[in-house]
């Protein structure tokens, strides 16, 4: 028995190890599948080598175990196994070299056709023989390709004519060479001549995807909405180009017009919009104008052509475009006024107190001031955002130390980029320390210090260029140039002074400061009770930056002040005060407004704008019940729901919950407030900013070329798709230009464009 099983484990030992080892070859083999089928996916989608289009991996299993032995690459193209162990060789011995039977049905690239000093060799070594390098430029017009035909197709082949004498008289010849009179250009031309041919001899039917007629209206009325909404991205000219006709037709959709696009389709998307808004202008009790376009801040105006929008703010937050208006160059107030007080009337009719003010880019003062006058209920600002803009022209004018900065950086700027070694050698330090170069921008008017935005851009260039400013001037090279040179002793002197550099990175400081808050505010939209507060952070902020960098905050103070002083309205206290928002709990539990917040003066512009904002009877009772509003405030439950906050999970911001609350708690809990509460509800929805959604360049200047013709059906046609672009940005709430959005795509730091760059490239 002992005898036995020995025999019996003698038996099964080399069994099992057979086993395992054939189990160890399939895993291989599979791992081996698997990379190359990876390989062939990547490459059919353009990131791999072209010969995969026509080798496919195959497993090829024993036929006794049923486990895979080893790897084949099949051809697609006539069926036949080769070894996996070298697809490029694979590639070369049966697809260029003309083995393959098939392949020279396909259109193939000049990159795969030999090139022309090959084609005297021999058929072994023709396609062997590797081209040293291209031939010079030009060269292709003056040369004639001498390229023998049986390298670019075979004719048994292509056109299954086996037998034939023409074909036997091709095969067995001596090769000839065939002279081509369009050059290399012809060979594609020659390739697209025999695959005609032989669709011809057995044409191929692809089936096309067949749509429903309701399919293809919801289709074309989706491109629609969003050509009209991508207005001036998608010009209509587009739709008929000869690609996207074809894309259309592969997805089984009739070719469309660009005449039918502006003309019947465009007046229906137009008056459903239309009608649409219309509709909720009339369920709202009362609306505010906005108008932006009137300037352009911190453009060169001249004679440039503006489009201005006109929008109706209603109060539950919605905004709803209404008309454009086309401008050029400088217009006077009147004009703003009329096309103001028109919007109004269109909109109201005769009900004129339906609409309770108007915020705009500060064009003319004069304009909103003379509307506020002549009708008691409005009020009318000026648009924040703007007034924050223009802080920083005040800033170049009047602050000392921007003036000091200014001179400096000219001096710099001016030197290294009219001094050619200067310049290459801060070329080389700056593509070092920066990843790029260039010249320093330099103001065209170097002595109008209004015109602040190019002098922004200086600021910016140096004060990003400073390291390799300061390797400059250490440079040996510059030392050797500069030798005796008192501008550039005194460049270079200022370039290492710590003075300068600080006051450089204050007055850089300063200006982020105040673009990052008037970025915010052009994102945010705050209302008007949020300007006070905008104003206070903006003081606490430049008192910091000067206590930081050890600079005089005095004219800076004064120059803000007299920035605030210009946009201030009496309206800006009076939301602050009645907006339950801002209400502070005393130490008694109650939720008060909060007047300690206010100035003398601005606690009286609260009375004079709310006795101005009621009739002359009830000017009395809303001045008691704001004296009630002031000692007895809001409950604090009703306090907290409307101060209740929660994170933007999109932003990680804290958000209101319900930012409509401060109005509904006026018209629904504090209804012992007759005449206060009329007056709190149309002060708390007011916008503090005019700015809103933007047009790409072209866009403009076709509607611009649109407003100058003669034609008054191209004018509706511009302002109808003006309407659909605006009213779905405002949808959206997208206020960004597709211009912006493509430069912020192609400027993109984050990498993640890089890793795409590695994958397709692997």
């Amino acid at each position: 028995m002992a005898a036995s099983s020995n025999n019996t484990s003698s038996q099964t030992t080399p069994l099992d190890s057979t086993a395992s080892s054939a189990e160890l070859t399939a895993r291989a083999v599979n791992k081996r599948y698997e990379s190359l089928v990876t390989v062939r996916t990547k490459a059919v989608k353009g990131k791999g080598a072209w010969y995969w289009a026509c080798l496919d991996p195959v497993l090829v299993h024993n036929t006794d175990t049923g486990l895979p032995k080893a790897v084949k690459l099949r051809c697609s193209l006539c069926d036949n196994l080769f070894s996996a162990s070298n697809p490029s060789r694979t590639a070369s011995e049966h697809l260029k070299r003309g083995t393959c039977p098939n392949f020279n049905s396909l259109p193939r690239p000049i990159s795969s056709l030999p090139p022309p000093s090959a084609t005297a060799a021999t058929p072994q070594h023709n396609h062997r023989k590797r081209s040293s390098g291209s031939s010079p430029e030009g060269a292709s017009s003056l040369t004639s390709y001498q390229v023998t035909p049986l390298n670019i197709v075979d004719p048994s082949s292509r056109f299954n004519c086996q037998g034939s004498a023409h074909t036997m008289t091709a095969v067995n010849s001596p090769r000839k060479h065939l002279v081509l009179s369009g050059g290399k250009d012809d060979l594609g031309a020659l390739a697209m001549l025999e695959d005609s041919v032989k669709m011809l001899k057995s044409p191929k039917t692809f089936p096309r995807p067949t749509l429903s007629k309701d399919q293809i209206d919801r289709a074309l009325n989706c491109l629609a909405d969003w050509v009209y909404e991508s207005c001036g991205s998608v010009s209509l000219s587009s739709l008929e180009h000869p690609k996207f006709k074809a894309f259309l037709s592969q997805l089984g959709l009739p070719s469309i017009s660009r005449r039918e696009f502006a003309g019947a389709r465009l007046d229906v998307k137009f008056q459903e919009a239309r009608a649409d808004s219309e509709a909720r202008i009339r369920d709202a009790l009362f609306f505010q104008i906005s108008s932006d376009g009137w300037k352009c801040i911190g453009g060169n105006h001249g004679e440039d052509d503006h489009l201005v929008n006109l929008t109706v703010n209603l109060p539950n937050g919605s905004s709803l475009y209404r008309r454009a208006v086309f401008v050029s160059g400088s217009v006077p107030s009147s004009y703003a006024e009329e096309v103001l007080w028109e919007t109004i009337t269109d909109i109201t009719e005769s009900n004129f107190q339906r609409c309770v003010g108007i915020v705009s880019n500060k064009f003319k003062a004069k304009a909103l001031r003379n509307l506020e006058n002549q009708n008691h209920w409005m009020v009318n600002l000026s648009c924040q955002f703007q007034g924050f803009n223009s802080l920083l022209k005040d800033f170049c004018k009047d602050v000392p130390l921007f003036g000091t900065v200014i001179e400096n950086c000219l001096k710099i700027a001016s030197f290294v980029n009219n001094h050619a070694h200067v310049r290459k050698c801060f070329h080389k330090y700056q593509l070092q320390e920066c990843g790029h170069y260039g010249l320093i921008r330099v103001p065209a008017r170097i002595h109008d210090r209004s015109n602040f935005g190019p002098v922004l851009h200086m600021f910016e260039d140096i004060f990003n260029s400073l390291r390799a400013l300061q390797l400059v001037f250490l440079d040996e090279s510059f030392k050797a140039v500069s030798m005796g040179d008192a501008v550039a002793s005194e460049v270079a002197d200022m370039v290492q002074d710590t003075g300068f550099c600080n006051e450089l990175e204050a007055a850089h400081s300063l200006i982020k400061l105040v673009k990052d808050m008037a970025r915010e505010i052009e994102s945010e939209k705050p209302l008007i009770g949020q300007c006070l507060p905008l104003w206070d952070e903006l003081r606490l902020k430049i008192k910091d930056c000067c206590s930081k960098y050890q600079v005089p905050e005095a004219p800076l103070e004064k120059v803000v002040q007299r920035r605030f002083m210009k946009n201030y309205h009496p309206a800006w206290a009076a939301a602050f005060i009645l907006n339950p928002l801002y209400m502070i709990r005393d130490t008694s539990g109650k939720y008060l407004p909060p007047f300690k917040c206010l100035t003398q003066e601005q606690e009286k512009d609260v009375d004079k704008l709310i006795t101005r904002l009621v009739t002359r009877e009830e000017a009395h009772i809303a001045l008691m019940e704001l004296m009630k509003w002031r000692t007895e405030g809001l409950d604090p439950v009703y306090a907290r729901a409307v101060q209740m906050k929660e994170r933007d999970s999109a932003t990680g911001k804290m958000r209101l919950v319900n930012p409509q609350s401060s109005r509904l708690v006026w018209e629904t809990y504090l209804t012992e407030f007759k005449s206060l509460g009329r007056v709190a509800v149309r002060l708390i929805f007011l916008h503090a900013t005019s700015c809103g959604f933007k047009f790409n360049r072209s866009f403009l200047k076709w509607v611009s070329a649109s407003a100058r013709g003669s034609s008054r059906v191209g004018l509706d046609r511009a302002q109808k798709l003006v309407f659909l672009a605006a009213q779905a940005k405002l949808e959206r709430r997208d206020f960004s230009s597709e211009d912006e959005q493509d430069a912020e795509l192609f400027s993109r730091e984050n990498g993640e464009d890089d890793v795409l760059v590695d994958a397709s490239s692997s």
